[in-house]
């Protein structure tokens, strides 16, 4: 094979996988039924949460964020994964850290996925002292002391494991979730309910869509490559 012919078939090639992209799945996830009344937050020990939530009601709204809605009654805090369909491979964990801030006494976000041996940042916005005391069953528990001149730390787990709880020993509010992947094909929504999954080989796949108190809602979906599919869930009371 001459050197000009190898060029030829190696611009092909270049070409080829250039212009190739993965499937893209993406959704709205809304709520269905009668709005509950949310408990609001008593953080009278901490004046400066207080004064945080005074001065920013739209960002920190102190009240439980277990159904924290948007316009339409779309959903924040759902966590899209997919759960089968994906080849058997090693995914590299994202060099980017995943950040939780502790803000205004809440944690931001309430539910935080990331992947296996990706760096989790935990900040400390406040000035005040917290703790991070997370509740795995797979992963190592770690209870972790945040001083306010303490203003960040990092973790990373070792196993893949759905769903746990992090909570705040001393703000007895504070809670929030943590997930943690082999895999990249998950995503977590805001208020707007929109979720979105890129990337995906051709092929046929489970979805999942999680809520710390409504449970799951699953679909089957089926994409070729350079195809988008959307799949909607609806959360009942």
């Amino acid at each position: 094979m001459n050197s000009r012919f190898r060029s030829t078939i190696l611009i092909i090639i270049f070409v080829f996988s250039s212009a190739y992209t993965g499937g893209i799945l993406t959704g709205s996830v809304t709520y269905e039924g009668k709005i509950p009344r949310m408990k609001k937050f008593d953080m009278a020990i901490e004046k400066i949460c207080v004064m945080k939530h005074a001065e920013n009601p739209e960002k920190f709204t102190g009240r439980s964020e277990a159904l924290v809605l948007g316009e339409g009654n779309t959903m924040a805090n759902i966590f899209v994964q997919v759960t089968a369909g994906l080849p058997e491979k090693e995914w590299e964990a994202p060099e980017e850290p995943v950040i939780l801030d502790q803000n205004g006494c809440t944690y931001m976000p309430h539910v935080l996925a990331l992947m296996v041996g990706q760096e989790l940042k935990f900040l400390n916005s406040d000035s005040v002292l917290h703790n991070l005391h997370t509740l795995p069953v797979e992963n190592d528990e770690f209870n972790v002391t945040m001083p306010k001149f303490l203003k960040e730390t990092i973790r990373t787990f070792e196993y893949a494991e759905g769903m746990f709880p992090i909570k705040c020993d001393v703000h007895p509010w504070m809670g929030g979730y943590v997930a943690v992947l082999a895999h990249p094909f998950f995503d977590v929504t805001e208020k707007n309910g929109v979720y979105e999954i890129n990337d995906l080989a051709p092929g046929t796949y489970t979805i999942e869509a999680w809520h710390e108190k409504l449970g799951t809602k699953t679909a089957e979906v089926s994409i070729t490559a350079d195809e988008s599919k959307t799949i909607d869930f609806v959360f009942k009371r």
